[in-house]
């Protein structure tokens, strides 16, 4: 069953949604992610970025964090100038890695954290309640010192890992 909530003043701009682990659930939490981070009118690339990020982390919480009969949350939340992204899943042993790795050359898979790295400014893994785990990810809405680079080379702003 899916079901959306609010759970915060509106001043502060926050998204809750449980839905199905399965691969239809993560189409549908990046379809209506994107439709309320657009409503949200964040500055341009925010939202297109996060919406990747969104993409990707379902696609995780439905292939390696599915437990069968549990579903998975995605929650968007704008505070302090920062978006935060949380895909939360119900098996907190299967942790992502600590430095992403993409796969071999031509596979169909494991590039995930390496986009999400890419994309954000900082993520990490939360663990709990058990047997929860979220895979969280924040963007700066203001633009602090990101030097000329646009493309996520040097100049960029150092990724913070909290584990």
């Amino acid at each position: 069953m899916n079901h959306i909530t609010a759970q915060q003043p509106m001043s502060e701009p926050y998204f809750c949604l449980q839905l199905s682990s399965t691969p239809r659930g993560a189409r549908l939490a990046r379809l209506l992610a994107g439709e309320r981070l657009e409503a949200w009118d964040l500055p341009y690339g925010v939202a297109e970025a996060a919406g990747q990020i969104v993409a990707e982390l379902a696609a995780n919480a439905v292939t390696h964090g599915r437990v069968p009969g549990r579903d998975f949350r995605l929650e968007l939340a704008v505070r302090d100038e920062v978006l935060r992204v949380e895909v939360s899943d119900a098996r907190a042993e299967s942790r992502p890695p600590v430095r992403p790795q993409s796969g071999p050359p031509l596979s169909e898979s494991g590039r995930g954290l390496v986009i999400v790295e890419a994309l954000a400014d900082r993520w990490g893994v939360a663990d709990g309640p058990a047997p929860r785990k979220s895979v969280w990810a924040e963007l700066w809405l203001s633009v602090p010192e990101r030097g000329n680079s646009g493309s996520g080379g040097s100049g960029g702003l150092s990724k913070d890992h909290e584990r």
